[in-house]
Formats: structure tokens, sequence, C-alpha cells
């Protein structure tokens, strides 16, 4: 793990992949955290050994060590929660470049994302409510999608966010304070060319930082219970020609609102500090560690190198924890053909009605982990702080 390394999360999200970089950062010196999907919907809690604590969204989290942060051209920005991070953060600016070919994310965008999930009633997918997955869905359809690099022309800019406020007919969006404020960011912040991520990775080594989980990819989870991003290390694939795959999880597994959860126990005492119900995401559930879902996961993302288990001090104090090593429809997940949203929904179906079928305590976790999911730990996760991980040799 000298070199490249990008972390991914096998599972539904929430496995703690702030602190693994947090700790990636700390283990030794790294050129730059690159955010490679989603948007301002990440919520990657990193606890320094002093006290100090941040739940990042769109900044690496290796900033708090001085980590410059690279959002590439895979991330869909949100300049207006960006402002608010930084300012939490003390406006590290000088620690931030932006790929001027990213998508904007905007409160037209926002706005539409929650009259859309309201309009399901009982019947939500689950959305942070950040207007990401409404962002990716207009570029699909528009050229004119508003980008990074377009806040560099107001006039341009103006054009465009006119477009899309009259895509969504939501004309009670102040137009011209949006452009204001979105010119104004683009005076802030260092926005760079297609190049730049290139020359970034002949500089040192990075760490490329994803956002929510492989079991939650627009095309390998569960449909329609899913998010508009890459969440497999298929973007990464894209920009970077070596780098090691380290894949996170917890000890147990965890999903944020509604979708399949074969091991979902809400007997196990298992209190959550920094997730819990929201308007828009739904309850914060919790099961049993699935290491069917979890090789899936691997299978799908192309393999991991090593892992990174979190949450490895909880098993002791939950004795009624164990670990599901197949259903009642069996021991693997049948990836299906790529993009064939169909084979999706139908696995999705099938999977709400399946049940655990054998289960087993383990005297020890990682062994046991490392054994049913094929690969080696490379981090061990006993707390918040990079003083509570342990880096094994390889």
């Amino acid at each position: 793990m000298t070199g490249h390394v990008a972390v991914v999360d096998l599972g539904y999200g929430d496995a703690g992949k702030g602190t693994v970089v947090d700790a990636l950062c700390a283990a030794e010196p790294r050129r730059a955290v690159l955010r490679f999907n989603g948007g301002a919907q990440a919520a990657h809690n990193v606890i320094t050994e002093d006290g100090r604590h941040h739940t990042f969204a769109q900044f690496g989290s290796g900033t708090l060590r001085g980590v410059p942060t690279h959002l590439t051209r895979f991330m869909v920005v949100d300049p207006l929660a960006l402002a608010g991070e930084a300012a939490a953060l003390g406006n590290p600016f000088h620690l931030l470049t932006v790929d001027g070919d990213a998508l904007l994310a905007t409160p037209w965008h926002r706005r539409a994302n929650h009259r859309r999930e309201i309009g399901r009633g009982d019947s939500r997918h689950g959305s942070c409510g950040m207007g990401v997955g409404e962002t990716m869905s207009y570029a699909l359809s528009h050229a004119d999608a508003p980008r990074v690099s377009d806040v560099l022309s107001p006039a341009r800019l103006r054009r465009r966010f006119a477009a899309l406020r009259d895509f969504y007919d939501d004309p009670e969006v102040p137009l011209d304070d949006v452009v204001e404020a979105f010119t104004a960011f683009g005076e802030t912040v260092r926005i760079v060319g297609s190049e730049f991520t290139s020359r970034l990775l002949c500089e040192g080594p990075c760490v490329f930082e994803g956002a929510q989980g492989v079991l939650l990819d627009e095309w390998r989870g569960w449909h329609p219970y899913t998010t508009w991003s890459t969440t497999t290390f298929d973007n990464v694939q894209e920009i970077c020609p070596a780098f090691s795959r380290l894949g996170v999880v917890r000890t147990y597994t965890t999903r944020h609102g509604a979708g399949p959860f074969v091991t979902e126990d809400p007997s196990l005492d298992l209190p959550e500090r920094h997730n819990g119900r929201d308007r828009w995401q739904g309850a914060f559930r919790t099961g049993h560690f699935d290491a069917v879902a979890h090789r899936y996961a691997i299978e799908v993302a192309g393999g991991v190198d090593a892992l990174a288990i979190t949450h490895l001090d909880v098993p002791e104090r939950c004795p009624e924890l164990r670990i599901c090593t197949s259903y009642d429809i069996g021991k693997r997940i049948d990836p299906g053909p790529f993009r064939d949203l169909d084979h999706q929904e139908r696995l999705g179906a099938e999977l709400a009605a399946a049940r655990p079928a054998e289960t087993f305590r383990p005297d020890d976790w990682c062994d046991a982990i490392s054994t049913e999911l094929g690969a080696p730990v490379y981090l061990e996760s006993y707390g918040p702080t990079s003083a509570d991980k342990k880096l094994r040799p390889g």
C-alpha cells in the first residue's frame, strides 16, 4: 500500500471510509486525496488524536492532516455545500483543486430531488436529499448541463442556469443570487483541466476516496434502491494506470433507508454515534456481518488486494453478533450482465425475501472475515482515531 490506493466500501456505505483514509494519510506522506464519485451527500467521519471531529462531504478525509484534495471529473460538485464545509474547516481552499469537467449541483436539482422523493410517498427509494441523482439525470439528457468550468463565465453560467430553472419549472429560486454565489466559488477555488489529475499522480502516492458503497452502485446495486454513482473501482481505473484496491467492511453490516438487507437484526445492541434517521434517508439499519453480500461486492468490483475492517471493538460488547455465510437461496449472488437493471431489480426482489441460513460466531473476527472474503487484512480499526488503527505488513 505504498503507491496509489483506492478506498471502496464493500457494503451499503457507512463502513468507515473516512477514518481509513485518515489513517492512510497518517501512516505515510500522501500527495493528495482524490474524490472519484458521488458528491456532497458523503458523510465521512474523522476524529483526530486530539479530539477534533469533522464529517467530510466534499473535502478529502486527509484535510485535517494538511493533505490536499482534488475533486475529479467524476464528482458532482455543490459549491453552496462546499462553502459551508470549508467554513467549518477554517476555509482551507489552498488545499483544494477541482476539475472543470465535474458537474455542478444546484438548488434546482436539490429541490427537484425533494419533490420526487416526497411524491413517492411510502415507496421512497432512499436519498440523501442533496440532488446528486437529479444532477446526473439532467446531464444525461442535456448537453448544456452546468459544469464547474462554467463558473468562470458568468454569461454562460446564467444561460445554463436559466435553462435548468425552466426545465424544472421552478422560478422560486432567485437566478441572480445563484449566479452570484457560483461565480464567487469560481473566484475562490482553483479550477483545473483534465491533465491535472495525471500530473498529480506523478508527483507522489495518492489516496482515492470513494463515496457510498458497492451494494448501492448504479449498475450493481439492488435496483431501484441505488445511487446515481459508480461506487466500484471503475472510475479510478479510468484515470490511474496502477493502484492498490482496499475494500472496507465493518464487523457488522449496515444500511441507510429502504431496500433489501438479508442479515438485518433490530434486536442487536449496536448504538450508532454518527448515524440515525433523517427525513430523506430514513432509518439507519444494522445487522449481522453479511459475507454473501460482501463477496458479491468484491466480485462485481473486480476484486480487492486487501481489506480494511472497522468496528473491531464492537463484537466484544455485542456477543449476539455473528457472520452470515449463506442465505436460504444459496451462498452466492449472481451478478448477471453488466448494466442490466431488469436483472438487478429481479435480484433485489429475490433478496428482499431471502433469509440467513448458515451463521457462526468467530473467535478471531479478522481471520474469519479474511477467510470468508478471500482477501488479506491490511488495516484493523478498533476505534475512531488513527491511533486506534493497526496496519499489517504487506
